[in-house]
């Protein structure tokens, strides 16, 4: 069976010795980015390897002109899922500490915007499966490296330009995934600008799991977003949130919700404010 959007901690267990499933432990902290690879040096899922947000799932930070996690190349995605021995027919299971909203998201949307579709995030994540009792263990670990072939999906992703023509049409459906202090301008912890995009709509993305860190169910998830999304077609949504990350797991929950997949701003909020010629708007519209 293929896992393209979520995978119990049950079934991941049933497969950590199948050398066609690929396990990576994509636990990162915004403050302090490197506490996820110590905590993967001291516990994780046996055989998977670690994946760090900024080193391996995003490019080099051009000041004035990108965001704080900027996709990287296609060249470079590619040697690093080769690297992990991802290639064609193998599963992919990604997890972390954040209900899959940090780098395992990412990385899920990452393998599909590069035609590897035979991914799953881990339901849960990393607490779960502590909190189910399955087996750790700690150490670096390594796989043989594989030959990825990317087939490179650029209409999930919009620009900054396409965003900014959209402003101010009454077919734009633009969605800020982030919580409702920072898309109000009230609490900005992170960029030097508060605000959101004019005309964009706020659905923080913890909405979509449940009090005990699981995802809600397809059916709840999809009715949240048909009637969030109102008349507009999911596919034309555009999601976003501070640097591409988080706004994923809108991404991931809307897929798993069996609704079509709606295209991310990659460079998101972070992006938008590098040109102060660019309107930013507060409150709650």
């Amino acid at each position: 069976m293929i896992y393209r959007t979520l995978i119990s901690v049950d079934k991941l267990a049933r497969h950590l010795e199948d050398p066609q499933w690929v396990i990576v432990d994509c636990r990162f902290s915004l403050a302090d980015m490197e506490r996820g690879q110590r905590d993967y040096v001291q516990a994780h899922i046996p055989g998977a390897v670690y994946a760090h947000l900024d080193h391996d799932l995003s490019g080099p930070v051009i000041q004035g002109q990108t965001g704080r996690h900027p996709l990287p190349t296609v060249e470079r995605a590619t040697q690093v899922f080769s690297s992990w021995g991802i290639e064609p027919g193998v599963q992919v299971v990604a997890y972390d500490d954040a209900g899959g909203a940090l780098a395992a998201g990412r990385l899920w949307w990452m393998l599909r915007w590069l035609g590897h579709d035979e991914v799953a995030v881990l339901d849960g994540g990393w607490q779960r499966w502590l909190r189910e009792g399955k087996p750790t263990t700690g150490g670096e670990e390594n796989r043989s490296s594989g030959m990825f072939v990317p087939n490179p999906r650029p209409q999930v992703i919009a620009t900054t330009t396409e965003v900014r023509d959209l402003l101010g049409k009454r077919t734009a459906c633009i969605v800020d995934a982030r919580t409702v202090d920072r898309y109000r301008g009230e609490n900005e912890i992170i960029d030097p600008v508060a605000g959101h995009i004019p005309g964009a709509i706020n659905l923080p993305y913890p909405e979509n799991l449940t009090p005990t860190g699981v995802f809600r169910s397809p059916e709840e998830l999809r009715q949240m977003y048909l009637d969030f999304l109102g008349d507009h077609p999911p596919e034309q949504a555009i999601f976003y949130c501070g640097s591409g990350v988080t706004s994923i797991h809108n991404i991931l929950a809307m897929v798993h919700a069996g609704l079509p997949e709606p295209r991310l701003y990659a460079g998101s909020w972070s992006e938008w404010i590098t040109d102060p010629a660019r309107p930013v708007a507060a409150g709650e519209g």
